[in-house]
């Protein structure tokens, strides 16, 4: 009797340990990619959303952010990652998609390019599009959503390609010290670096006025792979985004001083930003918006990356919105 009691025992313990770890797996920390994350507020909502644990809430534990100068660079860390998410430039996951990488686009991030701007030192002669003709203009990477405005902001004004030097100087940080330093005349640059830099530099031309601003700047991507074996967690990780984005929304403030304590950067900064992004619709609650998203894209027909108009139906997979979402797709 006495050995099958202490059998009974070392089978409950066994069991315990067994039911231990599977939990320990169940809510294991993940980590997905956002692009510029602690530089620009693309990353925003997961920020609030990991503080408030609204991806908890929804059966996925996103306790980290992989961050990218941009471009191809985010396409690359998602398909590395063990959580094969992320947030990137449009272009850059068009681009990705046409050469052939296994990757859906799943959810709409940040819709307006409002926050864009061009900068100089203060005394550059530069101070509208039309100067930049002859000069060293700088945009973050290949593939960006920076280098697809530039393109698209000289085609606009009627600036032949071959009459600028463009330059990817890197992060958004890299391009403000690109102008301080003189590497180029001129630069992108975006929130929060443009109003902690307004003593140092000046506008050359703001994206909104050369373009139009409604244009989906990011969107979120995964692997085929993942969709298929995890369709549970892109759900969970685009349902705690949204209501991320819904926190910013109804408390500005909060969010902002949470988004501030991620970046480590000024509080009252990060409010000040945020009120102005929501008067933009800056950011998505994920649902697709095309004739936006057309916009944004039409970069990459420029440069001849790709051929005529882009058929959303097969690279986009509404499936992992929620139905309210996917009916306001259009």
């Amino acid at each position: 009797m006495r050995t099958i009691a202490l059998a009974k025992k070392a089978a409950t313990a066994t069991l315990a340990l067994l039911m231990a770890a599977a939990l320990a797996r169940g809510s294991a920390a993940e980590t997905i990619t956002v692009t510029h994350w602690g530089a620009a507020f693309y990353g925003a909502p997961y920020a609030v959303a990991m503080e408030k644990g609204f991806f908890k809430a929804q059966g996925v534990e996103v306790t980290g952010i992989l961050t990218s100068t941009g471009g191809g660079t985010s396409v690359r860390n998602t398909l590395a990652g063990d959580l094969p998410f992320g947030e990137v430039a449009l272009s850059a996951a068009v681009e990705a998609i046409e050469a052939g990488q296994p990757i859906r686009i799943v959810c709409a991030g940040v819709e307006s390019v409002a926050d864009i701007l061009w900068i100089a030192k203060p005394d550059s002669p530069l101070n509208s599009i039309k100067d930049i003709v002859g000069k060293k203009v700088a945009y973050t990477s290949p593939g960006s959503v920076t280098n697809m405005l530039i393109l698209m902001a000289m085609k606009a004004q009627g600036i032949p390609a071959d009459k600028v030097t463009l330059v990817p100087a890197g992060g958004i940080g890299a391009n403000l010290t690109a102008v301080l330093s003189g590497a180029v005349d001129t630069a992108m640059t975006g929130e929060p670096l443009w109003s902690q830099s307004k003593s140092k530099v000046k506008p050359v031309f703001w994206t909104k006025d050369v373009l139009p601003a409604n244009m989906t700047q990011t969107v979120g991507i995964i692997t085929e792979e993942f969709g298929k074996e995890h369709a549970d967690k892109v759900r969970a990780i685009i349902a705690g985004r949204r209501e991320g984005v819904k926190y910013i929304t109804a408390h500005p403030d909060e969010s902002a001083d949470i988004v501030a304590k991620a970046y480590n950067i000024d509080p009252g900064l990060v409010r000040e930003v945020f009120h102005h992004f929501l008067a933009i619709d800056y950011w998505s609650e994920g649902a697709f918006d095309y004739t936006a998203m057309n916009r944004m894209v039409e970069g990459l027909e420029i440069v001849g990356k790709l051929k005529g108009p882009m058929e959303w139906g097969k690279v986009v997979d509404m499936a992992y919105l929620p139905p309210d979402l996917q009916a306001k797709t259009h």
